[in-house]
């Protein structure tokens, strides 16, 4: 990389020269000091690569630099290229700046508030912009444009977008047509190569088909980014996807603590795990990998006489605020762990990841059903435990980065291999017999445990699968989530049919409508159990009419954030549940439903509704105790 770049080039926030890193996902080169920043931020905001030190997929190298090139800068930087903006005192940073505050105050600003972005006119219906710029975006991919659709994905552009009317995703179009550089873009944005399309092709059948052999094989790699990774952190070598190998799963050179009753019961509870918790876990785990690595490329490239390294490392994970509170903490929690911990729960997320993928990924339905009548029968209890003491510790925030655990420290030197690596997507991809969910406007929080008998370093950050108190929500913005087995994507039509009140409801109300909703799930869990397929579409329909009462009690537009996201959450869970039931219907042609995977996203779809219900039930109550 460092042969092809210009001596002009020079950082894209403080134009300062000889830029070192670039941010993937915005299309940017910056020097070492705003890289710093970018770190803290975390990947949800800006996944950084060094230029010289990590190994580049060929196209995805060719992808970010094509950006750079054409001036994707400017699209980050729209309102500061406006003379205007100079006589009203903003400004870029410069390199005599310092990082904290100036740099930092800045690079904020542009990348997480996107503060300078090109805003489109306001509209009231937002979910229609997004997919009037979705489907913009399906058509632009086909061109080999990319700071247009970088600049529609930047407004609000799904790259997991379904067209209704064609019936495919944007990585249908540009793997068609041969735009392998487009379909990294849009892997970056958490487009999913495995994605069926209305004739059940997925782009990487149509990259063969049209003879582009390499955007083929890229697309593969693509989807098994996760566990490529993790396998590379580890022992430094790759899968063979070629040949048709899709794991390697390392084997612990001192296997003796694997034997422990802790280490066996840390397992099983691994293996426990519902598919979305296990997912969530294994990017949590992911993310931690790339800190890891990216610390040690870090600290392998700095000076360390002109630079206070410890006021730029990164100790752990930064809070991610689209995820609870608990789940930032199992995060964090994980730079805890010593080399010999993190191996072997990296050895088990693969091992549990290959059984998943070619076994039965879930148990049964049976047990997910008793799982999920077992949650939403405890559903009101919230007021019960809703106390001022907190159950778990705060979360540090971005500012506390420079308080760095000695635990941090020793991992940096412990890591057994300094593999120089980073991430070559948005979020990593499970294999190709999943399929990807996009929901922009709600995504499943996940449930990270809290325990109390056992160490830390036996995945003490584990999701707990009936745990329901969990108020945050999952990735929002252009990142891809794993489902096993598949999860349809849910239309960001999904609105709530909200009155105008400008207050929230009363509890009492809310408890109610909540009762009516669980009622509703319980029948449709127990057709479930009983195989009563015929019985799905009457009672989805009952709980999307219990759900659209409910939402009906709370403002149009609410001021609280939490309560946005559970709303949306409730809404859109009930339009999928729907959708998933008329899958039961008898179709005139193509292959015959599979009832079993359409029951195990009705199940899903029902935890998503109960979980957001009762998400709503402690907002108000909290609410109006107040």
């Amino acid at each position: 990389m460092s042969k092809r770049l210009r001596s002009s080039e020079v950082c894209a926030d403080c134009s300062g020269p000889d830029p070192s890193w670039a941010s993937v996902n915005r299309g940017t080169f910056i020097c070492d000091e705003c890289c710093s920043v970018h770190r803290s931020l975390g990947r949800h905001v800006s996944q950084v690569r060094h230029l010289k030190h990590a190994p580049w997929p060929p196209t995805l190298l060719q992808m970010v630099e094509t950006l750079y090139n054409n001036g994707a800068n400017s699209i980050w930087e729209h309102s500061l290229l406006d003379p205007a903006s100079v006589m009203s005192g903003r400004r870029k940073a410069n390199p005599q700046d310092k990082v904290h505050p100036n740099k930092a105050e800045f690079i904020r600003a542009k990348y997480q508030m996107l503060a300078f972005v090109h805003r489109l006119p306001c509209r009231d219906d937002d979910s229609v912009t997004a997919k009037d710029l979705s489907k913009q975006l399906h058509s632009s991919v086909r061109t080999g444009n990319l700071e247009t659709c970088l600049r529609l994905l930047s407004l609000g552009a799904q790259a997991n977008f379904f067209h209704p009317e064609k019936g495919n995703t944007p990585l249908h179009v540009a793997s068609k047509a041969g735009q392998i550089l487009q379909a990294e873009l849009l892997a970056v944005y958490g487009a999913d190569p495995g994605t069926q399309d209305s004739s059940g092709k997925t782009p990487v059948d149509y990259a063969r088909q049209g003879g582009h052999h390499e955007l083929a094989e890229r697309l593969v790699e693509i989807q098994y980014e996760l566990t490529d990774r993790l396998a590379f952190y580890l022992c430094g070598r790759k899968p063979d996807h070629k040949n048709g190998q899709h794991f390697i799963i390392p084997q612990m050179a001192d296997s003796s603590l694997d034997l422990s009753e802790l280490a066996k019961a840390a397992k099983k509870k691994l293996q426990s795990l519902s598919n979305h918790l296990f997912e969530e876990l294994a990017m949590d785990v992911y993310d931690e990998v790339d800190r890891r690595e990216t610390d040690a490329v870090w600290l392998a490239t700095q000076n360390h006489s002109t630079l206070v390294t410890e006021t730029t490392v990164v100790p752990f994970l930064p809070v991610n605020p689209e995820y609870s509170s608990t789940r930032n903490q199992g995060r964090q929690k994980l730079a805890r762990f010593n080399a010999h911990e993190f191996a072997t729960l990296v050895i088990d997320i693969l091992s549990d990841a290959k059984r998943r993928q070619q076994g039965s990924p879930l148990s049964g339905s049976k047990d997910n059903v008793e799982l999920i009548l077992k949650t939403i029968s405890n559903q009101h209890s919230v007021e019960s435990q809703d106390n001022d003491q907190p159950d778990y510790d705060s979360v540090a925030s971005d500012e506390d980065t420079d308080l760095e655990p000695t635990a941090s420290k020793a991992n940096r030197q412990k890591i057994g291999r300094s593999a120089l690596v980073t991430s070559s997507s948005s979020l990593p991809s499970f294999p190709s017999t999943l399929s990807w969910s996009r929901d922009e406007s709600a995504r499943r929080a996940s449930r990270l445990e809290k325990q109390n008998s056992t160490p830390e370093s036996d995945y003490d950050n584990t999701p707990n699968d009936t745990d329901p108190d969990d108020t945050g929500s999952g990735r929002k913005g252009r990142q891809r989530s794993v489902v096993w087995q598949g999860d349809g994507s849910v239309p960001d039509t999904a609105e709530p049919h909200a009155a105008p009140s400008p207050i929230l409801p009363s509890t009492e109300d809310v408890i109610r409508k909540t009762e009516q909703i669980t009622k509703n799930i319980q029948e449709l869990l127990r057709a479930a159990q009983e195989n009563k397929h015929d019985s799905y579409i009457p009672c989805s329909e009952r709980i999307h009419v219990a759900v659209t009462e409910m939402a009906a009690l709370f403002p149009k537009k609410p001021k609280s954030d939490t309560v946005r996201t559970s709303l949306r959450l409730l809404t859109s869970s009930a339009y999928r549940l729907q959708s998933e039931c008329k899958k039961t219907l008898p179709g005139d042609a193509g292959p015959p439903t599979d009832i079993q995977l359409v029951t195990q996203q009705v199940i899903q779809c029902a935890y998503d509704i109960a979980k957001a219900a009762k998400q709503l039930v402690t907002i108000t109550t909290k609410e109006n105790n107040n």
